[in-house]
């Protein structure tokens, strides 16, 4: 039996989604995070030594880092290469693009991503009152000046690239999108939606009605990640 260690309102989210496309058994293992701090609980250390979530356990095969397990699994799995078109040349448009996207979703989109809610918490936390200028300042003036415009490049290098077809490996939907349903959710939630991105609005909602990512959701529980994730 496939088992999963899954953090709420985390990237493992994409694993069990993964799971219920290929219509796999699976067992969920959930953890909650620390409602202070946002992190993981320490228990998960027992079960990697990094402590993150997702963890995929097969037999005896324990594997960390969300693409290296959707590409597991569909090695492993999709006999008929459904969600990946690993079968094709390897210089197949399609197969390109979607060995981009798997990269790129934690390579380049995530990173900027990141560096948002870091700075974020670093605004808010609590400090000496004359500190609290100081901080914020600095603050403001990276994300103005960097984070902010990296966002927005990214942002719209997605959306020009979602105008060439509707899904991101090209017409027909793989794991490439559910890699990257991550990074787009957690714009959303950062930026204030995507009214300005409606190719990018549109993939969230087709994602958002999929079968499989309903009951995905129905096991591992919905994403808020308003107030940020590991």
């Amino acid at each position: 039996m496939i088992k999963v260690h899954h953090l709420d309102h985390s990237r493992s989210l994409r694993v069990l989604w993964m799971l219920e496309e290929l219509g796999l058994p699976y067992q969920v293992v959930t953890y909650q995070r620390d409602p202070k701090t946002w992190l993981a609980p320490p228990s998960l250390r027992e079960v990697h030594p990094l402590g993150k979530s997702p963890v995929l356990q097969d037999d005896a095969l324990v594997l960390a880092e969300s693409g290296a397990i959707l590409e597991y699994l569909a090695d492993r799995y999709d006999s008929g290469r459904q969600l990946s078109p690993e079968l094709l040349p390897a210089q197949a448009s399609e197969r390109l693009r979607y060995r981009y996207w798997m990269h790129y979703a934690e390579g380049s989109a995530m990173p900027p991503l990141l560096m948002s809610l870091v700075f974020a918490r670093v605004r808010k936390a609590p400090m000496p009152f004359f500190a609290r200028p100081i901080a914020r300042g600095i603050v403001d003036k990276v994300m103005k000046q960097f984070v902010g415009p990296q966002l927005t490049l990214h942002l719209q290098w997605m959306e020009h690239e979602l105008g060439q077809s509707p899904w991101f490996a090209g017409e027909r939907f793989t794991a490439a999108d559910i890699q990257m349903s991550f990074p787009i959710q957690a714009a959303a939630s950062r930026a204030g939606g995507m009214q300005a991105y409606p190719k990018l609005q549109g993939f969230l909602q087709r994602i958002e009605q999929r079968p499989a990512y309903q009951r995905a959701s129905d096991r591992g529980g919905a994403l808020d990640l308003g107030a940020g994730t590991a």
